[in-house]
C-alpha cells in the first residue's frame, strides 16, 4: 500500500471488494480511519449495500458517513454524473470528518484500464501516466495493487464483498476495456498489463520531472527556455490554476498555446475549455475569464474643470449628456492628437487591449457619438480646449489600460497562432 498522509483519513467505501479491502487494511494498519458511503440510489437493492458497509463498519469499530441521492442526476452521461455526485457528498463528509484526505481505492488494473482508455481516444504524457497517486485532498494507495492481491486478502479475512452489477455491463467503455480489449492482449502479449502498469509508472516519473522545472513565475521568457514537455506542463498548471479541470486540455490546445510564445503583437490568445482564455501581453502570459463584461456599467463622476493634469480622466466640451455603454459594430472616432478618424478596433489593436476583454472596455458616449476610450483615446471634436472651463469626467472602476512597452525577445519569429 502505498504511503499515505499523516491524520485522519476518510475512505470512500462502495461496498465492493477494492474499498472494502482498503477500509480493512488502513484499520488494520491502525490509521485514524471513518468509512463514508454514497448511495446512487441507481438500483433496486442499493439501500441494501448501504446497509451491508455499515454491518462492516460495525464490526471494526469505525465511524461511517452515509447518505441517499436526493437529486436528480446532472445532464451528461450516467458515469459522468453518478461520479460528480459521488465527489459532492465526499467533499461534505471530509469536512464533516475532520479529514486532511479522502483514500480512494483504485486498483494497478483500474490504472492500467485507464491508460488502454487514454490511449483509444488519444492522448499525450499524461493520458498515459493515468490516474494520479494524488490529487488535492484524494490520494489512491492501490495504485500498485492489483485486484486478485485484492480478493486473496479479502478471502484470508473471510470477507465477502458486494459485486456491482455495473461491473459487467459492456455499455460502459472501462468494462469493454476490462472484459475484451486486455484479456485479448494478454493472450497475444502475457504480462502485458504489468508492462503498461510500469510504462504508467515512468510516464509519472517523467511529467513530475517535468512539472518541477516548471515551476515558479510564468514569463515569455522562461517558457522558451524550457524543454517542450516542461512547457507544456507549465501551461496546464496555469490553465488548472486559473480553475480549469485537471487534465482539462486537449494536444491541440496546448500545441496553439505554446505557439504564441514566440514573439508577436498583443491582443493574441487561445480559447480553452471553461470559459477561459490563454493570452500574452508584452512578456506577461495568463489564463483568464473570456467573460469579462461586468454585471453593471461603472460610474461616471463629472464636475465643472477650469484645466487639471489628471490623465485618468477626460477634458470634454460643457453640456454632453454622457452615458456608459460597451463596443458595438461601426464605431469610430478621431483621437485627441492623432490624424483623421480611426475605427475603435484599431486602437485597441494599437494599445495591444487582449481580444476578450475588448467587449467588457467601458465606453463613453455623448449622444450616439463615442466620446472617450477610457485610458485609450479622447475624440477631438469633443475634448474641451485648453484654458476654457470643461467637463472633468472620470469613471470608477476605472479600466486598466496594458503596458505600452513589450518585451521584445532576440529568438526566431515563431508560427503565428489565434491572432484575432
Amino acid at each position: 500500500m502505498a504511503e499515505l498522509p499523516s491524520g485522519r483519513v476518510l475512505v470512500a467505501v462502495s461496498g465492493g471488494p477494492d474499498s472494502t479491502a482498503l477500509l480493512i487494511a488502513m484499520h488494520e494498519a491502525g490509521r485514524d480511519v471513518l468509512a463514508a458511503h454514497y448511495d446512487h440510489a441507481l438500483r433496486e437493492g442499493s439501500d441494501a449495500v448501504a446497509v451491508q458497509v455499515e454491518g462492516l463498519c460495525i464490526r471494526l469499530g469505525i465511524r461511517l458517513i452515509t447518505e441517499r441521492r436526493a437529486v436528480p442526476l446532472p445532464k451528461g452521461s450516467l458515469q459522468a454524473a453518478a461520479r460528480t455526485l459521488r465527489y459532492d457528498f465526499l467533499e461534505r463528509a471530509r469536512a464533516d470528518a475532520g479529514a486532511g484526505a479522502v483514500a480512494l481505492a483504485h486498483t494497478a488494473d483500474d490504472l492500467v484500464e485507464g491508460v488502454v482508455l487514454h490511449l483509444l481516444r488519444g492522448c499525450g504524457l499524461a493520458g498515459f501516466r493515468g490516474m494520479p497517486a494524488r490529487r488535492g485532498h484524494y490520494v489512491r494507495p492501490f495504485l500498485d495493487v492489483w485486484k486478485s492481491e485484492v480478493r486473496a486478502f479479502l478471502e484470508q479475512r473471510g470477507v465477502i464483498p458486494y459485486e456491482d452489477p455495473a461491473n459487467l455491463e459492456t455499455r460502459f467503455a472501462r468494462v469493454r476495456v476490462r472484459s475484451h480489449i486486455l484479456p485479448a492482449l494478454e493472450r497475444d502479449r502475457p504480462g502485458i498489463s504489468r508492462r503498461f502498469h510500469a510504462a504508467a509508472a515512468a510516464a509519472t516519473r517523467w511529467q513530475d520531472a517535468a512539472a518541477r522545472e516548471a515551476t515558479g513565475p510564468m514569463t515569455r521568457g522562461r517558457l522558451l527556455a524550457m524543454s517542450e514537455p516542461a512547457a507544456a506542463e507549465a501551461l496546464k498548471t496555469l490553465y488548472a490554476s486559473a480553475g480549469g479541470s485537471d487534465p482539462g486540455l486537449s494536444r491541440t490546445q496546448v500545441a496553439a498555446m505554446l505557439r504564441l510564445i514566440g514573439p508577436g503583437r498583443g491582443g493574441r490568445g487561445v480559447d480553452l475549455p471553461g470559459a477561459l482564455r490563454f493570452r500574452i501581453v508584452g512578456d506577461h502570459m495568463e489564463v483568464v475569464s473570456s467573460r469579462r463584461r461586468a454585471p453593471h456599467p461603472p460610474h461616471l463622476e463629472v464636475r465643472s474643470c477650469g484645466g487639471c493634469a489628471d490623465t485618468r480622466a477626460a477634458h470634454l466640451r460643457p453640456g454632453l449628456q454622457l452615458h456608459v455603454d460597451y463596443r458595438r459594430p461601426g464605431l469610430r472616432m478621431r483621437p485627441l492628437g492623432g490624424r483623421g478618424t480611426r475605427k475603435l478596433q484599431d486602437i485597441f489593436v494599437d494599445a495591444r487591449v487582449p481580444r476578450e476583454e475588448r467587449d467588457g472596455w467601458p465606453l463613453v458616449f455623448a449622444g450616439d457619438r463615442l466620446a472617450w476610450v477610457p485610458g485609450l483615446a479622447v475624440d477631438a471634436d469633443l475634448a474641451g480646449d485648453l484654458g476654457v472651463e470643461t467637463m472633468h469626467v472620470a469613471m470608477a472602476p476605472m479600466p486598466v489600460a496594458p503596458a505600452r512597452k513589450v518585451a521584445r525577445l532576440e529568438t526566431p519569429k515563431a508560427p503565428r497562432g489565434d491572432q484575432s
